[in-house]
C-alpha cells in the first residue's frame, strides 16, 4: 500500500511539485527569517564576546544590556578589588564618540578605553600592527569594516589621523572585530586616551572587567561582588543573554519577524493545502477502488499520512537547504546579520509538520466518508 500511494502522489508530477514547493517555500521563509533574528539578537552582544581576557563584568546596578552605559565612579573599581575571592579588576570605557574627518564630515564611532597597565579587552586578531602600538601618543586602533566604512575602497594606511573631542587620534592598528547591531566604527584606545577622546563627564568608567582566583568559581565571585558593593555583575554568557532579552522585549523586533515567519507558515499551508486537496479529489475513484477491494480507512489514513511526509520531508530538506545556501553565500557580508542555530532546523520542521497536517486534514476527511460506489459512476 505504500507503494501504490507513492505512485499516486508522484503521478502527476506537476502537482506533486506544486505541493514540494508551497512547503519548500514556507520552511525557506522561516528558516531564513528566523536565522536573521537570531544573527541580530547575536549582534547585540558581539561586543561582549569581542572583549576576552575577563570572566566578569561589573556595572552599575541598573544597566539593563550592553550599551545602557551608566557611569561609575572610579571609587567602585577599588571596592570591586577588595572583593574576597577576585584575583584582579581593571576598568573599561565604552561610549559613542564623533570622529571628524579630513573633509569635515562627521561619524559617530564605538570608543573603547581599554586598562593602560594590561589592555585586557583588546582585539584578538590583529591585521595590521600590534596592541603594544596602543601605548603611542594619540594612538587608536580601529575594526577592518569601521576603516571600509569610513574610507570606502581605500587601502589601508598606516597613520590616518581624524579628531575625535577636538583632539588628534591616529590609526596605528587595524583588527577584525564582530559587526555591532549599532553598524558604527569600532575604536580601540587606552583608558586614559580615550576620557580625552569623550565628551568630558564627572564619572567616566563604564565598566569593571574582573577574574576570579583560581580556586574561586566565576558564579560565586559574582554573587561576592553583589554582596559586598551592591553592583550588578555577571558573566560573559549571563550579561549576553541579559541584553539579548532587553531586545527581545524592549523591541519590536521579535514581532516585526514574528509576522514574517506567520505568514510564511500561512502561505506555505495556504499553497499545499489547496494542491493536496485538489490532488486528493482527482484520485478519489483510486482511493474508492481501495475501499471497495477491502482497504478500511486506517489504511486510507496511513497512505495520506505518508504521502504527506514524503512531501514534508522533501519540502524541509529543499527549504532548509536552500537557507543555509543563502547563509554561506552571505557570509562574508559583515552588514548581514545570518546565524543559523539547532533551534532554528528543529523550528523549521515542527513548522513544515503542522503544515503537512493542516494541509492533509481536508484530505483525510473526504476520504474517511468517501463511498466505494464512486468507482462504479460514469
Amino acid at each position: 500500500m505504500s507503494w501504490v500511494a507513492l505512485r499516486m502522489l508522484t503521478g502527476n508530477r506537476a502537482k506533486f511539485m506544486g505541493i514540494v514547493l508551497g512547503v519548500t517555500f514556507a520552511a525557506l521563509l522561516i528558516a531564513q527569517q528566523a536565522s536573521i533574528f537570531c544573527g541580530l539578537m547575536l549582534m547585540t552582544t558581539s561586543q561582549i564576546r569581542d572583549i576576552q581576557g575577563a570572566q566578569i563584568w561589573v556595572m552599575d546596578p541598573n544597566v539593563q544590556f550592553i550599551d545602557d552605559i551608566k557611569p561609575m565612579s572610579e571609587v567602585e573599581l577599588f571596592r570591586v578589588r577588595g572583593v574576597p575571592g577576585v584575583e584582579w579588576a581593571v576598568r573599561l570605557y565604552k561610549g559613542l564618540s564623533r570622529a571628524k574627518l579630513d573633509d569635515g564630515t562627521f561619524q559617530q564611532v564605538i570608543l573603547l578605553g581599554l586598562d593602560d597597565a594590561s589592555m585586557v579587552g583588546a582585539p584578538s586578531e590583529m591585521i595590521y600592527g600590534s596592541i603594544a602600538d596602543l601605548r603611542r601618543p594619540d594612538a587608536i586602533i580601529m575594526d577592518e569594516n569601521g576603516y571600509g566604512q569610513l574610507w570606502p575602497g581605500e587601502k589601508f594606511q598606516p597613520g590616518k589621523v581624524f579628531e575625535m573631542n577636538d583632539r588628534r587620534a591616529q590609526i596605528v592598528g587595524l583588527c577584525k572585530a564582530r559587526p555591532t547591531f549599532q553598524t558604527f566604527p569600532v575604536v580601540y584606545t587606552r583608558y586614559s586616551q580615550a576620557t580625552k577622546f569623550a565628551p568630558p563627564e564627572r564619572k567616566m568608567m563604564s565598566f569593571v572587567l574582573a577574574n576570579p582566583q583560581p580556586n574561586v568559581p566565576v558564579e560565586e565571585a559574582c554573587r561576592r561582588i553583589i554582596d559586598q558593593t551592591g553592583l550588578q555583575a555577571m558573566t560573559n554568557e549571563a550579561f549576553a543573554w541579559k541584553t539579548i532579552n532587553y531586545y527581545m522585549l524592549k523591541t519590536g523586533i521579535p514581532i516585526n519577524f514574528g509576522i514574517t515567519v506567520f505568514l510564511g507558515f500561512l502561505v506555505g499551508t495556504a499553497i499545499a493545502g489547496q494542491t493536496f486537496y485538489l490532488f486528493t479529489i482527482e484520485n478519489l475513484k483510486q482511493f474508492g477502488a481501495l475501499k471497495a477491494m477491502g482497504a478500511g480507512n486506517l489504511k486510507l489514513l496511513g497512505m495520506i499520512m505518508l504521502q504527506a511526509a514524503v512531501v514534508a520531508f522533501i519540502g524541509y530538506g529543499l527549504g532548509v537547504g536552500a537557507a543555509a545556501f543563502f547563509g554561506h553565500m552571505t557570509g562574508g557580508t559583515s552588514q548581514l546579520a545570518y546565524f543559523m542555530p539547532w533551534e532554528v532546523l528543529w523550528g523549521t520542521g515542527v513548522a513544515v509538520v503542522l503544515i503537512s497536517i493542516l494541509s492533509s486534514l481536508l484530505c483525510i476527511r473526504r476520504v474517511m466518508v468517501l463511498e466505494p460506489a464512486i468507482v462504479f459512476q460514469g
